[in-house]
């Protein structure tokens, strides 16, 4: 997957950020580093400048050294497709920027990103350090595009903007979900078209095509992914025939009855970002969900992101969506791998691994992070270490602990 440009930018200037960040080295851990080289257990990581300098050096030399006897170390979890930031409270409609009606393709929705929003701070505590938030769009088959942003609350947490494109395809409740299938091949087709006459004409004059225009040709190129939401197995493999057509760097979501065709998915190396908890059908284009899915997905090859279906105030629950896809028979480093090294592969985001050179992403775990009672102990981004306290601690502290003042008495 190629790096957005934009990526390159933002990662700059973390790298600036972080110039002046304290070193650290965390020992005695086991560590799942969701890259070939598996669980090290005892093992040391050394954390400088923002990222990841060395794992097991012969000697350690850190300007702090924390003990983590025997706990597990995670790379730091990355959420996909929802509206963190976008959205504060989901029944109030001035609060909620993740669509609009006149959205098209071109819907950038980072630019209302809230990075002191309070579903931040609670969804840090699930383990999770990066979001790739998708805007809702509104009356166009074209939601926008998605974005990176990371989890630690500060003013420049968007790290990349105009990252994939959302498109939503399938069931319509008025007219057939042909249309929009055909609308899509025809703009691709379109666009295929003007990009041969200007190359024959020796036209390559950017300033002349609209912004519209722009993305499409982006996608043509592969520079940007193509997030194809479908369901039904009919939809999934229409779409793979325009990746095949047009070249497309296509991922699926969704993908309810994506167990139908697997072996087409994975010899067509598509990824499928999905939720392990789909159990019942939500309509005739999802009669084959399954718990089962995203494990049977795994073994077929094909690289699988699980997310967390419905409120974006619920994300910090994916790691137990992830346990839940493990105890209905996904592999155990797959399913880590789907919150982290596939993301960050799918989207070119330089976390997701424990591993020299990335970024220092990490968390540190109290035991195995998908089994309900483990917590997050401590949690760095860019090698800084974050509060891992939400707006629920402070309030049950506030309720719970006895005080002369009156009870609504803030603090």
């Amino acid at each position: 997957m190629k790096l957005f440009k934009s990526s390159l930018i933002a990662l700059a200037l973390a790298g600036t950020t972080a110039a002046n960040a304290a070193s650290l080295a965390i020992t005695n851990a086991k560590v799942h580093t969701a890259t070939s080289a598996g669980v090290l257990e005892n093992a040391t990581v050394v954390i400088d400048n923002g990222v990841i300098t060395a794992i097991n050096p012969e000697s350690v030399a850190a300007d702090q050294t924390i003990d983590a006897q025997g706990k597990v170390l995670t790379p730091g979890f990355i959420a996909s497709m929802n509206q963190l930031g976008l959205v504060e409270v989901s029944a109030v409609a001035s609060s909620r920027d993740a669509s609009d009606k006149k959205a098209d393709i071109t819907f950038d929705a980072s630019l209302a990103f809230n990075p002191k929003s309070t579903a931040i701070p609670l969804t840090r505590k699930g383990g999770i350090t990066r979001s790739v938030v998708a805007p809702r769009g509104g009356d166009d088959m074209f939601k926008g595009q998605t974005f990176v942003a990371d989890m630690s609350g500060d003013f420049d947490s968007v790290m990349a903007a105009n990252g994939a494109v959302v498109v939503e395809l399938g069931a319509e409740s008025k007219g057939s979900r042909a249309m929009a299938l055909q609308k899509l091949s025809n703009k691709l087709e379109d666009a295929e078209k003007a990009l041969a006459k200007a190359k024959k004409d020796d036209k390559d004059d950017k300033k002349d095509v609209k912004r519209d225009a722009q993305v499409i040709n982006a996608l043509l190129a592969g520079e940007k992914p193509l997030i194809a939401h479908v369901d039904r197995a009919t939809d999934i493999l229409a779409v793979l025939a325009m990746k095949e057509r047009f070249g497309l760097n296509l991922v699926l979501a969704g993908a309810a009855d994506s167990v139908l065709v697997m072996d087409e998915i994975a010899k067509a190396n598509v990824p499928v970002v999905m939720s392990a908890m789909r159990n019942l059908p939500g309509s005739f284009d999802s009669l084959h969900t399954n718990l089962a899915n995203a494990g049977k997905l795994s073994k077929a090859g094909i690289k699988v992101i699980i997310t967390v279906d419905g409120d974006t105030h619920n994300t910090h629950l994916l790691r137990f969506t992830v346990g839940n896809a493990v105890a209905n028979g996904m592999d155990y480093d797959a399913a880590l791998a789907s919150v982290t090294a596939n993301v960050a592969d799918v989207f070119g985001l330089d976390s997701g691994k424990i591993e020299v050179g990335k970024a220092a992403d990490i968390v540190l775990w109290s035991a195995d992070p998908f089994e309900l009672s483990t917590k997050a102990k401590q949690l760095w981004i860019s090698g800084e270490a974050q509060v891992l306290e939400s707006r629920q601690d402070k309030l049950r502290d506030r309720y719970t602990t006895d005080s002369d003042m009156p009870r609504a008495y803030i603090k």
